[in-house]
């Protein structure tokens, strides 16, 4: 095992390498999947001795599907839906035993919208209903739902009309989509169809629904919501969650509890159907072996496309920069391009930070070649922390 944890002064006890290669996606370019497989073959191309194990991860957002399906068995099961302007969209269920897995940016994530249409005000989450309504009808007793880069800021109303249960206002009419009708929400009309099955929210976000630290105030900007859309949007789904207390299973306080304002406010939309929430890394990283991993590896490559700040609260990167921390292994960020403080990631467990930005001296092709500059940093980096 390693005994030093600086490049070009390491001491292994062993004759090969044991690599753990555990990427975040780079969004917008590579999934985990793809990221994890251009570090693999990059390493092996210069040390082809060393023993790799791969575990791309997700912390919910989009590429879950992808990551908890590659962890195990299961089957993938294609359903037709829509996107948060309402127009057709490829989604799809994971079937592993008695547990559905749905990923909630494959019907309202911000990556199926032009930035010119990005617009929170009429973005539902009408496509994530019709995938939890398919998952319902494969009979799993447990549906679990990565919530993370969302497009909409409805609250899960869109889910629950899909489900059955569409807000009306006070004239008993159905409100349009989006999140600024909901202020004038004054009651479901009906309830979800669900057949008990339960449901989990697997996020990393802990922020409110409303308030300066909710949904609106935090993530709405990057959704394309104004200054003024975003105390609209804030009060109308406080109006709303009033509205999803009186569902039996809705816990009190719901805008004020921790999670409720993932995914523009999914995560209150299942609080209030008798969900839970979970950790999404932590989720990931049960189902994946991670931590079991840790235990048998000399060195940790992870990444993602931003290492910023926000990676350090709860991201991928810190729950592994964590773990190897905790074990005494050295853990190298690979990323797309970084702009967290050097002290920061240090104390959160990060030895080495490496990006695609300094690699290929350009932010323009490192966006338009990840894989190949992954590869080549991999190949690189290799040659100065293998043993050789």
């Amino acid at each position: 095992m390693l005994r030093s944890g600086q490049p070009g002064n390491v001491t292994w006890k062993t004759p090969s390498v044991r690599v753990l290669i555990c990427p975040d996606k780079f969004a917008g370019t590579l999934s985990a999947v793809a990221a994890a497989e251009a570090i693999a073959a990059g390493w092996a191309a210069a040390r082809p001795g060393d023993e790799l194990l791969q575990r791309p991860l997700a912390d919910g957002g989009p590429g879950f599907l992808d990551v908890v399906a590659a962890a195990g068995t299961g089957r993938r099961i294609p359903v037709a839906t829509v996107d948060p302007l309402g127009r057709p969209a490829a989604g799809e269920v994971l079937v592993t035993g008695a547990t559905g897995y749905l990923e909630s940016a494959q019907a309202c994530g911000l990556h199926l919208l032009r930035p010119e249409e990005r617009n929170p005000r009429i973005t539902t989450s009408y496509g994530l209903g019709i995938l939890v309504a398919h998952a319902v009808e494969t009979g799993v007793r447990e549906i679990v739902i990565g919530l993370g880069g969302s497009a909409t800021n409805d609250a899960g109303a869109g889910m629950l009309a899909a489900l059955g249960a569409p807000a009306l206002d006070s004239a008993g009419y159905a409100l349009p989509y989006g999140g600024a009708a909901l202020v004038h929400a004054e009651r479901l009309d009906g309830s979800p169809r669900l057949r008990d099955v339960r449901l989990v929210a697997a996020t990393d976000v802990d922020s409110p629904l409303t308030g300066l630290h909710g949904a609106s105030a935090v993530y709405g900007p990057q959704k394309g919501a104004t200054r003024e859309d975003v105390l609209l949007l804030d009060a109308a789904l406080e109006r709303y969650a009033t509205v999803l207390e009186t569902l039996p299973t809705c816990p009190p306080g719901l805008a004020g509890l921790p999670g409720a304002g993932a995914a523009g406010g999914l995560g209150a939309a299942l609080l209030a159907l008798g969900g839970r929430v979970v950790s999404g890394i932590g989720l990931v990283r049960e189902l994946t072996g991670l931590d079991r991993a840790l235990d048998t590896v000399d060195l940790v490559l992870t990444g993602e496309g931003s290492f910023d700040a926000q990676s350090l609260r709860g991201k991928v990167v810190a729950g592994v920069a964590e773990g190897a921390r905790d074990r005494g292994l050295p853990c190298l960020v690979l990323a797309g391009q970084a702009s967290a403080g050097r002290r920061e990631a240090a104390a959160a467990g990060v030895t080495e930070t490496y990006t695609l930005v300094s690699h290929f001296a350009d932010l323009d092709r490192a966006l338009a070649h990840p894989a190949e500059g992954l590869y080549a940093m991999a190949r690189r980096l290799a040659g100065q922390w293998s043993r050789g």
